[in-house]
């Protein structure tokens, strides 16, 4: 039995206005992803990857067409609604990590799982520390980490709800090399391990070979 979508993307494109004119980002975007599959969406600086990002997560709207996630309309939601699908079933990673400066790497990875209400947020936040080699780092706050160190409590963070999906844009774009890497199979193996559905924008042709499929972006169209 195939695998259900879990994503699907149906003839999405995206407008803003400007002063005179109306820009076109996305056009014509149609998009299918299974359960626990990783996509990597690339394409050079402006071609529309980011966009797409946040339209899948809910975080903006499209023009026109439809997104669906897990069988629902992101059309058809309120913002609260959304909202509410990205607590239950969304996990994020950034580029620039997004961790809070007043709380440290085990109180920023407990923070999403208290906020739903979780009554073993502490000791659900210390597994997922241990699993990315954290743990003895959990009460140190973000500018006693290093880069490398801040996303693995970033991914630490995004896989601790246990998300259905997890969006990652450029999430190692800020780091050196050999830190990229570890990030890189860390993300990997947490994703085969979880079978989490791991969508990811990236500028980087070797990661995104990584992944099951590639989306490729030109001029807010995709490369066929």
């Amino acid at each position: 039995m195939d695998e259900p979508l879990i994503i699907k993307v149906q003839n999405v494109s995206k407008r803003v206005p400007l002063a005179d004119q109306t820009l076109e980002i996305l056009s014509a975007i149609d998009l299918e992803i299974k359960k626990g599959d990783s996509l990597a969406i690339v394409g050079r600086s402006g071609s529309g990857k980011t966009t797409l990002l946040g339209l899948l997560a809910g975080l903006d709207s499209a023009s026109d067409g439809s997104i669906f996630i897990l069988g629902r309309d992101l059309s058809n939601m309120s913002e609260e609604e959304r909202a509410a699908l990205r607590a239950e079933y969304i996990g994020f990673v950034f580029q620039s990590f997004q961790l809070l400066s007043s709380l440290s790497a085990l109180e920023n990875v407990m923070l999403p799982l208290e906020l739903r209400g979780d009554q073993h947020a502490r000791q659900e936040a210390e597994q997922f520390l241990a699993r990315v080699g954290l743990a003895e780092r959990a009460g140190h706050y973000p500018h006693q980490l290093s880069g490398g160190e801040q996303q693995r409590v970033a991914i630490a963070r995004a896989f601790a709800c246990k998300p259905s999906i997890l969006f990652a844009d450029e999430p190692t774009g800020n780091l050196d090399t050999v830190t990229g890497q570890t990030i890189i199979e860390l993300l990997f193996d947490l994703n085969r391990v979880e079978q989490t559905t791991l969508v990811m924008v990236t500028h980087d042709d070797s990661l995104a070979a990584k992944c099951n499929s590639t989306l490729r972006l030109e001029n807010g169209r995709v490369l066929t």
